[in-house]
């Protein structure tokens, strides 16, 4: 009963989410164009799990490259409305529509001049009325069984922030060291912000066979190195394949015991994932992060092989810990 009332509010959520694809209109156009065109802030307000919503989406967008802040109605009213400008997108979010704090705070934000906005569940409500761009996030019902508890609903707002987020990325043409900016902090962020060729080995001191040499001497050069790979290469020094630690535990698993009777060409991996010495770290840990592997060929234009990156060398060696290992 337990694990079928997961799946259950789970499909829920799914189907909400998926059901917002048919409520996206123009409307949402008009929203990323006035944002694009404001020379202020996305300013977000709610209260309540609407507001805890909205201070996720803010985050979202901060560190995607839109100035955001978030604004509570309560404080706004008492004070911190000084922080809107006529320049600022407001984008308010309740599913009701009718919550009282954020109706009483509206008009006097429109007053303001700044473009409003709203994220709810009932496009004819109250604060509807007062906005601007009104996004659908309705919902059918929530997950909760007494269909009160926002669930399904803070879900879709949620998802709606993340769509916004991501086109506001594409529209931007926000690029990934933009987001290494502004994710500068501590040892990590200033190591992703180098070179790949600032750390890796070097093609003179990595582990590397000619193609057709046999499996023993792979695996000599890769107990030699002790990075979990070697490299495959032609008579010009061109990238063949990459076999890992990983390739080894599957022949053996696959009772291919006798690796000496083999040559490097029939075990390596075929054309891998590469990089360039000038692409950054992050991207090196996002290709790793995404295909799970731990050692990553680095070649020049014209596929020749440069080096090898083994993910240690990012990370610090014993500071993290990572459980990928084959291409």
């Amino acid at each position: 009963m337990i694990i079928n009332k997961a799946k259950e509010v789970l499909r829920i959520e799914a189907e909400s989410i998926l059901k917002l694809t048919e409520s996206i209109n123009v409307s949402f156009e008009k929203l990323v164009n006035a944002i694009c065109s404001s020379n202020g802030r996305v300013i977000i307000s709610g209260i309540g799990k609407s507001g805890l919503i909205g201070k996720k989406i803010v985050s979202t967008l901060i560190s995607t490259g839109t100035n955001s802040m978030f604004l509570h109605p309560v404080e706004a009213l008492h004070g911190d409305l000084g922080m809107v400008s006529k320049d600022d997108v407001f984008i308010a979010i309740s599913n009701s529509g009718e919550t009282s704090e954020l109706n009483q705070l509206l008009p006097v934000v429109k007053n303001i001049g700044c473009r409003l906005a709203g994220f709810t569940g009932k496009p004819d409500s109250s604060m509807a009325g007062f906005c601007d761009i009104v996004i659908d996030t309705g919902v059918e019902k929530e997950a909760c069984p007494f269909n009160m508890a926002p669930t399904a609903s803070t879900t879709a707002q949620l998802a709606m922030g993340d769509a916004l987020a991501v086109v506001l990325i594409t529209k931007k043409k926000f690029k990934k060291s933009d987001f290494m900016k502004s994710h500068p902090g501590g040892v990590l962020g200033q190591r992703l912000s180098s070179r790949v060729g600032e750390i890796m080995f070097e093609a003179s001191t990595a582990p590397c066979v000619l193609t057709g040499s046999s499996m023993d001497l792979a695996i000599e050069q890769m107990d030699k190195f002790k990075l979990g790979a070697v490299i495959v290469l032609d008579e010009k020094e061109k990238l063949k394949g990459i076999i890992t630690d990983g390739d080894i535990r599957h022949c053996i698993a696959n009772q291919q015991y006798d690796l000496s009777a083999q040559s490097v060409d029939t075990v390596m991996t075929i054309d891998p994932r590469t990089l360039t010495a000038q692409s950054f770290l992050y991207e090196a840990l996002n290709l790793m992060e995404k295909y799970q592997i731990t050692v990553l060929p680095i070649v020049d234009k014209q596929n020749k092989f440069d080096g090898l990156l083994h993910l240690h060398d990012i990370l610090g060696k014993g500071s993290f810990q990572f459980n990928g290992d084959s291409q």
